[in-house]
């Protein structure tokens, strides 16, 4: 059963809310796990399954899977879909460093270089995917 589709007033109500605790203690707004460990974890786990949510909807398909833990995985990118098992293209990365990633406050190349993501199959690439909104 398909999840309920996260309202955009309520994903963006959650981002602006993570973005007010972050600049209230001073915590740079591009330090994506500072700013994941600045909030409840309600919160953090309605942005980042609202972010995924827009990836999927913005790059719809079933060719990569993104993994999020515990939070959410969603599957989007055109191209051949994968229906059991292991996905043959899969991402997974923290709660901080999606955050960043979605709103462009971290680079795929950069994210992929420091090993913050773990990106395995040849199309395994968000490149040209992100962000899914401006930071």
């Amino acid at each position: 059963m398909a999840r309920a589709r996260i309202d955009d007033d309520l994903g963006r109500a959650a981002l602006t809310t993570m973005l007010a605790i972050a600049e209230a203690n001073g915590i740079d707004q591009a330090d994506g796990p500072a700013l994941a460990a600045s909030v409840d974890r309600s919160t953090l786990a309605l942005v980042v399954r609202y972010t995924l949510q827009l990836l999927a909807e913005q790059a719809p398909g079933g060719t990569v899977e993104v993994r999020v833990p515990p939070y959410a995985a969603v599957q989007c990118v055109e191209g051949p879909k994968h229906t059991r098992g292991t996905p043959p293209n899969v991402i997974e990365t923290d709660a901080g460093t999606w955050i960043a990633l979605a709103r462009g406050t971290l680079s795929w190349a950069d994210a992929r270089a420091s090993g913050r993501v773990h990106a395995s199959g040849q199309r395994a690439d968000l490149t040209g995917h992100l962000p899914v909104l401006s930071a």
